[in-house]
Order: structure tokens, then C-alpha cells, then sequence
């Protein structure tokens, strides 16, 4: 159910800057170039940095925009994406929470405090969703090994195994001693589905403390920051990908302001086996891939790491729970798209985002 979600995204992230063309790159260089004081100050306005980083299992861009703007703080990031990487990889036999899992049903492991703090907001959704986001989904993540070599269908008694390893309620936390204890022996946290965006936000409150406050921060166009507002104080004009088309395809577009977008869906990771597509967002009351009639989701929130965790629950929920869900929460808007290709909004949704792909059709709820 837990998603490290891939290079292949829902959400293409489209800069649109007026008068001039955007330079990437290690470095401050303007949109537009100019001799007069009036050009100059646009140009020390629009200067971007930017850098690419290949972590978490999918390519990171970040761009930072202003005076504040600084390369240094592209290593910074660098270093806190990598460390958080290493402390919240599954796989990865000296990071923590590969420690944690390996003590179920022994011991109690000190950890970090990010390690710490992202866990205990995982189990605080899984709380709030009754399970349909759960951290201890690792056994069956590691059963179905949906993207990677040697995916299949499990057999039955395997999924019965996994499934009755599953159970948020049996992660103990002690905040005074900062340690995780899984309390079954076999039991296995996985952070797929929240890491990524909790170690977008650290990245987002590093650059708010630096006073960076115009920044684009793209986590392999599924997950999306965009602090602040364009050089300009435009708003981010950002592409929604077409789900069943190879980045590019547009499904529809819309503009944000210091907002977190995030997608979930069925064209992330799968595989075929007998002509049956099996994708990775599994379902813990089935122990199999959701079918609940959707192709996706997308999250539109203040919050990455609660983008990250509503796009899984949401989708499991399918479309009529999941919509009386996202209504109840404050500050959280999405959008689904079924099987039969209708997209349904959120009420806070309405009217701001231009949908202009002729095979889908938007629907009222």
C-alpha cells in the first residue's frame, strides 16, 4: 500500500515565465537580460538556483528563486535528503528503520527525531483512516515486491502470513526515550508512503528558516512543493499529467500558491501477470492491489507528508468515501479519476482547475 513512487509521476511541472526564459543550473542567472536599473532589479527578482538529486528511489529537483537564494543551500538540502533517506529506507540494512524492523518482538530502537516524528505522524493517520494507511504494511510490501524484479501474485498462504503481521496498534512509541518498539516478531514498518513527503516539508521549513520564500521543490512529479508565489508574485502554473499518457500529455492545468500537490495511482509501479495488472497500492484488508474504481488520486494541501498520506488512503477508500473524507479535513482539496475516465473535485475544488483533455469528463459528485 505504501508507495516510493517512481520517476514516472502524475503531476509535469510546468514554469511559465512571461517575457523571458527560465536558466536552471548551479548558479544565479536572470529570465531576462537588461541595462537599465528597472531590468536589473527583475532580473535579481526572477535569478534561480537549482539543483537535481537522485534520492528516495526517484529524481528530486529543487529551485530556489531570490536574494535569499544561495548554492550552499542547495548542499544542505543535498545532505538532509540523503540523511533522511538513510534513516527511513526499509531495505537498507544500516538505516534505522531497517533496525526497528529487524527488533519486532525484542527490543525497543533509539532513533533519530525525524525518524521518530515521521513515524508517529504515520501511525496518527493510520489512527485517523482505521487502517487504510498503515505503516506495517512491510510484509506484504515485501511479499508482493510490486516494482521490482520478480513482482508476482503471492499464494495464499503467503498473504495470510503477511496480513497477520499487519497492525498499527501494535507500534509502541516512548517519547522520553525516543525509541520504537514493534511488539510481534515479523512485524515491518514501511514509510513509502509518507517519507517522501516528510522529508519534503523539512526541506520546505529549511528554506522558510533561511528566508528562501519563492521555491519550487519536485519530488518525481508526484509530489510537489511550491513555496511562496513566482518571481513576480504570480502564481504557479502547474501541468496535471494524464494518467494513462508518458509525461507530457496534458490532463488539465491549474495555478497554486504555497501548496503541497500529490498523486496517487495506478500507473506508478504494476505488473501483468496472466494479462491481470497488478498495481502496487495494496489494500490491507484484502492483502491485494485497491480496486476501488480509481485511476488516481490527487491531494491538494498545505502539507506534503499529509498529501502523501491522504493520496493511499483516499484511494483505498475509492471515490464516494473518499470525497466525504477530503471534505471533513480542513485545508485538503483533491481531485479522482475512475476507471471510466470522470474526474470528480472536491467541493473546494470548483473552478480552479482548467481541465481541457477531451477523454475525460469532469463530474458532479
Amino acid at each position: 500500500m505504501m508507495k516510493r513512487k517512481w520517476i514516472i509521476g502524475m503531476l509535469a511541472l510546468m514554469l511559465i515565465a512571461a517575457g523571458g526564459a527560465a536558466v536552471f543550473g548551479r548558479g544565479s542567472l536572470p529570465f531576462l537580460s537588461g541595462a537599465g536599473p528597472e531590468a536589473k532589479a527583475e532580473a535579481k527578482q526572477a535569478a534561480a538556483i537549482s539543483e537535481t538529486y537522485f534520492i528516495f528511489d526517484t529524481v528530486v529537483n529543487v529551485k530556489l528563486y531570490g536574494e535569499h537564494a544561495l548554492p550552499q543551500q542547495l548542499d544542505d538540502i543535498k545532505n538532509l535528503l540523503e540523511t533522511m533517506d538513510q534513516e527511513l529506507s526499509r531495505t537498507l540494512q544500516t538505516s534505522e528503520l531497517y533496525k526497528v524492523n529487524q527488533g519486532a518482538g525484542k527490543q525497543a530502537v533509539h532513533v533519530s527525531q525525524d525518524t521518530f516524528d515521521v513515524v508517529k505522524r504515520a501511525l496518527d493517520y493510520a489512527a485517523q483512516t482505521d487502517g487504510l494507511y498503515d505503516p506495517t504494511v512491510g510484509p506484504l510490501v515485501s511479499l508482493w515486491n510490486i516494482g521490482n524484479k520478480g513482482a508476482h501474485v503471492p499464494a495464499n498462504n503467503e498473504l495470510a502470513q503477511a496480513m497477520s503481521l499487519i497492525g498499527y496498534k501494535d507500534v509502541l512509541l516512548n517519547s522520553k526515550e525516543r525509541t520504537i518498539k514493534l511488539t510481534r516478531p515479523g512485524m515491518a514498518l514501511d514509510l513509502g508512503g509518507i517519507g517522501k513527503g516528510y522529508a519534503a516539508d523539512r526541506v520546505a521549513a529549511y528554506l522558510k528558516k533561511h528566508q528562501v520564500e519563492s521555491a519550487m521543490i519536485n519530488l518525481g512529479g508526484s509530489s510537489i512543493i511550491a513555496m511562496g508565489s513566482k518571481p513576480g508574485g504570480l502564481s504557479w502554473n502547474i501541468g496535471l499529467q494524464d494518467p494513462d499518457q508518458s509525461r507530457g500529455t496534458s490532463l488539465g492545468s491549474m495555478q497554486i500558491h504555497n501548496k503541497t500537490i500529490d498523486s496517487s495511482g495506478v500507473y506508478e509501479r504494476f505488473f501483468v501477470e496472466n494479462g491481470v495488472k497488478y498495481h502496487h497500492i495494496l489494500d490491507p484488508r484484502t492483502g491485494y492491489p485497491s480496486q476501488s474504481g480509481l485511476k488516481s488520486v490527487t491531494i491538494i494541501s498545505d502539507s506534503a507528508a499529509d498529501a502523501d498520506a491522504l493520496s493511499t488512503a483516499v484511494f483505498i477508500m475509492g471515490l464516494e468515501e473518499g470525497l466525504k473524507y477530503i471534505e471533513k479535513q480542513a485545508g485538503v482539496e483533491a481531485f479522482f479519476i475512475t476507471d471510466d475516465n470522470r474526474i470528480y473535485e472536491s467541493s473546494g475544488l470548483k473552478d480552479q482547475i482548467l481541465f481541457n483533455n477531451p477523454e475525460y469528463t469532469v463530474t458532479a459528485p
